[in-house]
């Protein structure tokens, strides 16, 4: 009896210990590389389309910060250039107390800096954020403009190592100070009327 049982637990044993057939581990293989062919293409995308709107969201944050620092110090805050007319070297944002409209160490209150972005993305303006003076100015009641000369203005961010406008984003700015993110559905929708917020 103690014999048969130990036979018994010894054949249990080698069947438990017999893994996988070539076979199985082959069809295994066959699936994870079709599942990964399919899987890279969309984590691509992903990547570019969440790098771009991680941009689109600091620079959105930068307008919507200077447009209420303008009206807690009652005065001009204005979004630049890091570096001359370019928006591709990084912004700067601040109150310009001393009412120049450009940036003064020594008077003006510094609110943030951004780096350039990556090469592989640009950014342009139009309105007043193009031209010799780029810029966005919002005045101590948080319209966009100087005096009594309101403007919108658009600022396009967009991939240049892909095409399409579903790489594009377009940062709106109303004349009321009103800021918002769009996507356009191509490249005539100019004001992002049939595009997604």
């Amino acid at each position: 009896m103690k014999t048969q049982h130990l036979f018994t637990a010894s054949h249990v044993h080698l069947c438990a210990a017999r893994g996988f057939t070539l076979i199985e581990l082959m069809v295994t293989i066959l699936i994870a590389a079709i599942l990964m062919t399919i899987a890279a293409p969309s984590f691509r995308e992903y990547q570019r389309n969440s790098e771009l709107t991680s941009l689109t969201n600091t620079l959105l944050a930068a307008v919507n910060s200077a447009r209420g620092e303008a009206m807690k110090y009652s005065a001009y805050a204005m979004v630049v250039p890091s570096e001359g007319t370019d928006w591709n070297t990084g912004w700067r944002v601040f109150v310009d107390k001393n009412m120049n409209k450009t940036y003064d160490v020594n008077q003006d209150v510094l609110l943030l800096e951004q780096a350039a972005p990556p090469v592989y993305i640009s950014i342009a303006g139009t309105g007043s954020a193009t031209g010799s003076s780029p810029s966005i100015i919002f005045n101590a009641s948080g319209y966009a403009g100087v005096g009594s000369t309101f403007s919108n203005v658009t600022i396009n961010i967009q991939r240049n190592d892909v095409t399409g406008p579903r790489y594009t984003r377009r940062l709106k700015i109303s004349k009321s100070g009103r800021a918002r993110v769009c996507r356009p559905v191509d490249d005539s929708d100019t004001n992002c009327s049939a595009g997604s917020d």
